[in-house]
């Protein structure tokens, strides 16, 4: 086994066994091979082979998750594009949610954000077409296009009765992660879009800018992880350290040896500011909610919005001979103290949801909680 970095998404290339030494392995191989051969020999209109095995696959990986999916050779591309940080699309982030194409967050400053779309919002239909069923890998490929050129979703939401359309205009995505502002005087702002590389060196720096500009004399900081979908798990690892002395960061469990692994604190506090708030929502998901877990558990900081996506799950991206893969979960995120994360995410300490009477009842609630600390 080649030695695994683990992120939120872990890219792997290696060698599995094909099958387990199992009867009834062998048994259902059998007859998926008797059934495939009957449907090429006796269905009334011609099918491909090719296309019969990645349904057969897909529908196999889907009773699984809704992250484990089969990855074409063009999905599979579009999948490494992700890891540049930049791209061309409609900057929203989807899973493939009991059939139903939902979105987990609406990433700030981009056409779907401006478009007031929202975690938890389902696309119906794409140009027309319904999207049933279909994978978050292949969706992305039909979100994507020219820069410049358009695409019609059908969102519908939650409480609206009437699916509606909205036209988006397709642009370069590129993602500042991590920016800050001094709130109120002397609050430290912080807010991480999604954790990418630097993110962490890139949010020590803001701090220490922030906290100059206030002369040393911060009353607190707010760090904001709403529709933050996640990232490289490494560097939401890495902020959580800055934070907490020693002890378990997160615990990711798997079936295997190697695929286990707990993070732990390295002694390495670099940030002690007197009151620390986590702003997250239903879109902060994945490593942001291994972060904020993180510091909860270790009482570091005061978690205040609404619970968490709870995508608390390791995938491993395994290529084929082909070119394609198969995206696979492999483990899942527990904090220190031994909670799951996965299909719960993380509650928060002050629940309280964002309203029309309040432009931002979760900001203001975090500068309330400072300002009497």
């Amino acid at each position: 086994m080649k030695k695994i970095t683990y992120t939120t998404l872990i890219l792997l290339c290696f060698q599995l066994p094909l099958f387990a030494s199992n009867d009834d392995v062998y048994k259902g191989l059998s007859n998926f091979t008797k059934v495939l051969d009957l449907i090429e020999n006796n269905y009334v209109d011609e099918v491909e082979s090719r296309k019969l095995t990645e349904q057969a696959i897909n529908g196999m990986l889907r009773t699984l998750d809704p992250y484990s999916v089969y990855l074409s050779p063009e999905n599979f591309n579009e999948l490494e594009v992700d890891t540049y940080g930049e791209f061309g699309g409609l900057g929203i982030e989807v899973t493939n949610k009991n059939g139903l194409l939902t979105i987990i967050s609406a990433i700030d400053d981009t056409p779907a954000s401006r478009a007031g779309i929202k975690s938890g919002d389902v696309i119906t239909a794409i140009n027309g077409k319904i999207v049933r069923g279909l994978s978050s890998a292949e969706a992305i490929r039909q979100l994507r296009g020219p820069v410049g050129s358009e695409v019609l979703l059908t969102i519908r939401s939650k409480g609206v009765k009437k699916p509606r359309d909205i036209v988006l205009k397709r642009e370069i995505v590129k993602i500042q992660s991590v920016r800050g502002e001094i709130l109120d005087g002397n609050i430290a702002y912080i807010r991480v879009l999604q954790f990418q590389k630097n993110s962490r060196d890139d949010f020590i720096n803001i701090y220490n800018k922030l906290n100059k500009q206030s002369g040393n004399k911060l009353n607190g900081l707010i760090i904001d992880l709403r529709n933050n979908p996640g990232g490289l798990l490494d560097q939401a690892v890495s902020m959580a350290d800055d934070f907490i002395d020693d002890g378990v960061i997160v615990s990711i469990r798997g079936r295997s040896v190697e695929q286990s692994k707990e993070y732990f604190a390295n002694n390495n506090h670099k940030i002690d500011p007197k009151y620390t708030v986590v702003l997250v929502n239903e879109g902060s998901a994945s490593a942001s909610e291994v972060f904020a877990g993180a510091l909860k558990d270790t009482g570091n900081a005061t978690i205040v919005g609404s619970n968490t996506f709870g995508k608390g799950s390791v995938q491993a991206i395994i290529k084929l001979d082909d070119g394609s893969g198969v995206k696979l979960t492999t483990a899942r995120f527990f904090t220190p103290k031994g909670s799951a994360i996965n299909k719960i995410g993380v509650m928060p300490d002050v629940l309280i949801k964002n309203d029309k009477k309040d432009q931002d009842a979760q900001l203001n609630r975090a500068i309330e909680l400072i300002n009497k600390n």
